[in-house]
């Protein structure tokens, strides 16, 4: 009897790891239950509301985080927030699919040198089956490597939909 039920165990352990395996390369989002990505823009030299503005998005919800608390060197904190309509999350889910695969090879968490002269900055954090990381993108072209450019107009395109 308990052969059998290590065997039921096991079998179930090992539809779990396999179907965790058949996630596509460009997949972030397959099925873990807990995947989500943060995303959003900040300005130093700046007054009110457009500031900071940070969102999480994951498969249910889309939530705008209120504090305007500006980024640090760590993985954001939510303070104060409000979920969104699922029409707004239906509208910038599709992010989840463009977060280049380049980010997952950076050592640093800062690229570029966000805000710096006063032209703001990105934050993205992101939980999948690849890992769970942050980071803070320039959003002067000039400061970072290409590759991240279309990525940080993208986050921007979203942040000025939600704000419609």
């Amino acid at each position: 009897m308990i052969n059998r039920n290590i065997s039921i165990f096991g079998i179930l352990g090992l539809a779990v790891l396999l179907s965790a395996g058949s996630c596509g390369k460009d997949e972030l989002f397959c099925g873990f239950g807990d995947e989500y990505m943060v995303f959003g823009h900040f300005y130093g030299e700046c007054a009110g509301e457009g500031c900071v503005e940070i969102y999480r998005v994951d498969k249910n919800s889309l939530i705008e985080e209120t504090s305007e608390q500006y980024p640090g060197d760590e993985f954001y904190s939510f303070e104060e927030s409000v979920e969104l309509s699922e029409e707004k999350r239906e509208l910038v889910i599709d992010l989840l699919d463009v977060v280049p695969d380049e980010l997952w090879g950076e050592s640093a968490t800062v690229i570029g040198v966000p805000d710096g002269g006063d032209w703001g900055g990105i934050y993205v954090e992101v939980l999948s089956h690849k890992g769970q990381r942050y980071w803070l993108l320039d959003q002067n072209e000039t400061n970072m490597p290409a590759v991240y450019n279309d990525f940080v107009d993208r986050i921007n395109e979203k942040i000025a939909i939600i704000n419609q």
